[in-house]
């Protein structure tokens, strides 16, 4: 299963951060998005379910079909690698373009929290579904650990996807949240 994920070269950190316990962790986080929503997350910081665009568009297409639609409030997502932020911040693209027709590029914002706010960032078990439908981001972390020469199993993920550890959300696959809004003090865009 390949990506065709382009990385730039300065955000290829995945394989450097992986070890066989899976990706290490520090204070400091990564978000992909895209770039139509930078300067207001740079200067507003970073909301839960932040892209009104999308919502809007969303909301305005469930009434075009006479439904209704209730914003939720998601946690802001974080990865410890710029690498694994920036094939999220591709799929924001994706998103924003499909729902808003905006033609945009892929950013990644770093985050670095001091002790108290790093104790907020939790393993993004809600991903189990994911997992357990071999999303292409899986395929994309099977080639990451192929290049590093670190054993992923697909098929054992999927098999045992509501088994896992918490913890391996994290470590293994790069997938964290933190339940809060985020200062702007505590961004900056990686260039």
């Amino acid at each position: 299963m390949t990506t065709n994920i382009d990385t730039p070269e300065h955000l290829q950190d995945a394989e450097a951060l992986l070890t066989d316990a899976g990706f290490t962790t520090s204070n400091t986080w990564y978000h992909g998005t895209s770039s139509g929503l930078t300067k207001q997350i740079l200067e507003q910081g970073l909301k839960r379910s932040g892209d009104n665009e999308i919502n809007q568009a969303t909301k305005k297409a469930m009434a075009t079909i006479g439904n209704t639609y209730t914003e939720r409030k998601e946690p802001i997502f974080l990865t410890q690698s710029k690498q694994l932020a920036y094939y999220w911040a591709t799929q924001k693209v994706r998103a924003r373009k499909v729902h808003t027709g905006n033609d945009e590029t892929p950013e990644v914002i770093e985050i670095t929290l001091d002790e108290t706010l790093n104790a907020g960032v939790k393993p993004d078990v809600g991903a189990v579904v994911m997992l357990m439908d071999l999303h292409p981001y899986m395929g994309y972390l099977e080639e990451i650990y192929k290049a590093k020469g670190v054993p992923f199993d697909l098929d054992d993920i999927q098999t045992n996807a509501m088994e896992l550890n918490r913890e391996d959300y994290l470590n293994k696959f790069g997938l964290a949240y933190y339940g809060k809004s985020m200062s702007a003090k505590v961004l900056k865009l990686v260039k």
